[in-house]
């Protein structure tokens, strides 16, 4: 250590550590910040600065460690402010784990993991526990310790919802879609294997001119987020071309659906009961909208329920079944070797995956922000599990070159200070100042599409993309910026911001990216006359000719109805 370093007050150490780091100086940072760790023991906040010190300096390992020692500290410390019993929290698994779920269940994820972890008995392991625990990582993006809790989890119980939890898309940003695609169809050999062939035989009319019978089965088509996506089409098939039929959890429950729909109760149902369901009602066609999500039904398709098979909407990688037979894409998903990360066959819908319907109630748009601000507010409504470590680094280069500018990251896991704290380390690793972010919890309904108003321009993560709140973000009026990406997956971002027409608004790389926020946000007014093309260029783009394009998906049934007809 530096004599100056050394003579320096106690209370003068973090102050110090930070002007090193921002100055360039990581290596210098680093020592001033383990000097402050190591006067105050009790001290996450050195902890904290150490990591982002420790990570400018490429020291990954003992940033690691430096972050382990401030997370595990500062949530034990919120879970003193709770009130919680901490010398029965040293010694009693069960008191562990209810605190854990308490704090699960107020989405304080920092603390529910610690206490979840303590709270496992290896003697007597508990699969929702173990469930828990590894979602209390995920939702804090980690993402590598949550995987080898769902691997652990699903090798123990060998049970197929568990199983699930390892095919979360996210998990791309960690792994690529290689090895998500082997577990898929790992998933499906153990759990939902083809039945053999001519095991299943169907008497529905060859007659390929008829009105075809189309099932489309899923937990609820109106109480997630499908229901923008997915309503649209249900609403304007043509009853000539198209007998529909939806197979949902409880009907009852559901807000309207098409008054031609035939509704299926398929709750409590078990998965043989429901194909047996299917097969009566001489489905030619059934789509599931779910993929691996909880409340997934795939056996059903494993059981061949219809002749022709779809996964679509809600799961854009491979379920993993052999028995599956198509998955709707998009042409700007193509890249090579796609194909063979899929069991299905990829059918493209041509430039949409899907229409998007904005909310009824929506607010009118506003002018950009940051005319009568003088700054940037940039924006992410993201799950924190998608800020991968390139996400983060490219929005702190964003951040750090515009130094009086704010990014808003609302979610509603955002709550926790401990995962505030966790995101602020990362970000001032690549240079991005504390106070430049802002957390916001979640909201729903009016509120949560005002909070766009506050946005200048919403950034895209890659390669976990934005998904639904690109498609809110876009309908109200606000500008995103989204890049093309190494895979399919990532891809699809771009695949949702191209439909408007405004190319500027797709990078090329992460290079591309951080320049092209920059260039877009130097010039305010420019940016408000971005803005008021955005809204307009939504209405008029092809997500909201929702009669065309599902003539396309009924183009589309038909056509692989007829390839099977073909087969005899």
């Amino acid at each position: 250590m530096s004599s100056a370093l050394a003579a320096a007050p106690p209370r003068d150490r973090l102050a110090d550590g930070k002007a090193r780091l921002y100055a360039g100086d990581p290596a210098g940072a680093a020592q001033a910040f383990a000097a402050a760790a190591q006067e105050d023991p009790s001290s996450f906040e050195a902890r904290y600065w150490l990591y982002s010190a420790l990570v400018a300096g490429g020291d990954w390992d003992s940033a690691n460690a430096a972050m382990e020692e401030a997370r595990t500290m500062h949530a034990v410390s919120v879970l003193r402010g709770l009130r919680v019993d901490m010398i029965r929290f040293q010694t009693d698994k069960a008191y562990c784990a209810e605190i854990g779920r308490n704090a699960y269940a107020a989405k304080l994820m920092g603390p529910a993991s610690v206490a979840l972890g303590r709270g496992l008995d290896f003697d007597r392991l508990d699969a929702t526990l173990m469930l828990n625990y590894g979602l209390s990582l995920q939702h804090q993006g980690r993402l590598r310790e949550a995987m080898e809790v769902f691997k652990a989890a699903s090798e123990i119980f060998a049970n197929p919802v568990l199983h699930e939890f390892l095919l979360h898309p996210v998990f791309i940003s960690q792994c690529g879609p290689g090895p998500l695609a082997e577990e898929s169809r790992r998933w499906g050999d153990l759990y939902a294997p083809a039945l053999p062939p001519h095991s299943v035989t169907f008497a529905n009319p060859r007659n390929t001119d008829r009105p075809l019978r189309v099932g489309y089965l899923g937990p609820t088509f109106t109480r997630n987020q499908v229901r923008q996506f997915l309503l649209p089409v249900l609403e304007a098939h043509d009853p000539a071309a198209v007998d529909l039929h939806l197979y949902c959890a409880d009907p009852d429950s559901e807000a309207p659906l098409p008054a031609t729909a035939k509704l299926r109760r398929i709750g409590g149902l078990s998965n043989e009961q429901v194909a047996a369901m299917v097969r009566d009602d001489a489905i030619d066609v059934l789509i599931d909208i779910w993929g691996h999500t909880a409340g997934s039904r795939l056996p059903v398709f494993a059981l061949r329920a219809a002749p022709v098979q779809i996964a679509w909407i809600n799961f854009l990688q491979s379920t993993g079944l052999t028995s599956m037979d198509y998955v709707f894409h998009c042409d700007g998903m193509a890249i090579p070797g796609t194909e063979a990360l899929f069991t299905e066959e990829i059918w493209s819908l041509g430039e949409l995956m899907s229409p998007s319907r904005p909310a009824d109630d929506r607010p009118d748009p506003t002018p950009t922000p940051a005319l009568r601000r003088g700054y940037v507010t940039f924006g992410s409504f993201n799950n924190p599990a998608k800020l991968n470590e390139m996400t983060v680094a490219a929005w702190s280069l964003i951040l750090r070159a515009r130094p009086s500018s704010r990014l808003v990251l609302k979610y509603a896991y955002f709550e926790d200070p401990v995962l505030q704290r966790v995101t602020r380390a990362r970000f001032a690793a690549y240079g991005a100042r504390p106070e430049q972010l802002e957390f916001r919890g979640e909201t729903k309904g009016l509120d949560y599409l005002r909070e766009f108003r506050d946005i200048d321009l919403a950034l895209d993560p890659s390669p976990a993309i934005g998904g639904t709140t690109t498609h809110d973000a876009l309908g109200n009026g606000v500008p995103v910026l989204s890049q093309l990406g190494d895979n399919y997956y990532a891809r699809s971002a771009a695949c949702t911001v191209l439909p408007l027409g405004i190319p500027e608004l797709v990078a090329d790389g992460w290079d591309q990216y951080v320049e092209r926020a920059l260039e877009l946000t130097a010039d305010f007014e420019a940016l408000d006359r971005l803005r008021a093309r955005i809204r307009p260029a939504f209405e008029a783009s092809s997500y909201r000719d929702e009669a065309g394009f599902t003539r396309k998906v009924e183009d589309a049934f038909r056509q692989m109805f007829a390839r099977w007809v073909a087969k005899g």
